[in-house]
């Protein structure tokens, strides 16, 4: 697809989802990239089931199927297996991420903050389907840097139940932080303050 169709787009499949996590999805890429998701096993959703932009706020949904089999069932934790609570709230980053690609900001993603989570329950291997709703209350773009934020609050759902309650998630999209050429040593190759 072209980047002025995925602009536009609405949803997503799992297929589109895995192209936009390797980089395959769009043909003609704006010139420092788009905002990535991380592939799997990190990758915490299956479809995105609606973006929705109003002014600089907006709304980004998905679900992702529950799997007896999946990874963090098999570590966290043994004899009690359970999602950990840590990868709702990233999946809320990497959903924020998204929408601020799909707002036209070029770079790269990082999870900035949340202001408060409450976890009110938990996802288990026999449940079916988890729901991540992200109401953005922020999108900004940031020309003196090319950088952009966006912030949103979700609620996280487990076979229509609402179990964690995140306010204030914060991502920022960066240029110029791209470490391509993993696992060498290079100018991009180790961290700290951004």
């Amino acid at each position: 697809m072209t980047y002025t169709e995925y602009l536009r787009r609405e949803s997503f499949s799992k297929d589109e989802l895995l192209a936009i996590a390797w980089g395959t999805l769009v043909e003609d890429p704006p010139g420092e990239g788009l905002a990535r998701l991380p592939a799997p096993p990190m990758l915490m959703f299956d479809r995105i089931t609606e973006v929705s932009h109003r002014g600089n706020r907006g709304r980004i949904v998905a679900e992702q199927d529950v799997l007896l089999d999946a990874w963090f069932f098999q570590c966290h934790f043994r004899n009690d297996p359970v999602q950990p609570g840590c990868l709702g709230v990233d999946a809320v980053w990497q959903l924020i991420g998204l929408y601020a690609g799909l707002r036209g900001a070029k770079g790269y993603g990082r999870a900035l903050g949340v202001k408060e989570v409450e976890f009110q329950g938990q996802i288990r291997p026999h449940n079916s389907v988890v729901r991540y709703e992200v109401d953005i209350r922020r999108y900004a773009d940031l020309p003196a840097s090319g950088s952009a934020v966006a912030l949103g609050s979700a609620q996280v759902s487990v076979d229509d139940e609402v179990i964690y309650l995140i306010t204030d998630a914060k991502v920022g999209i960066f240029q110029g932080i791209q470490y391509p050429d993993y696992p060498h040593p290079s100018d991009k190759s180790r961290g700290g303050k951004m």
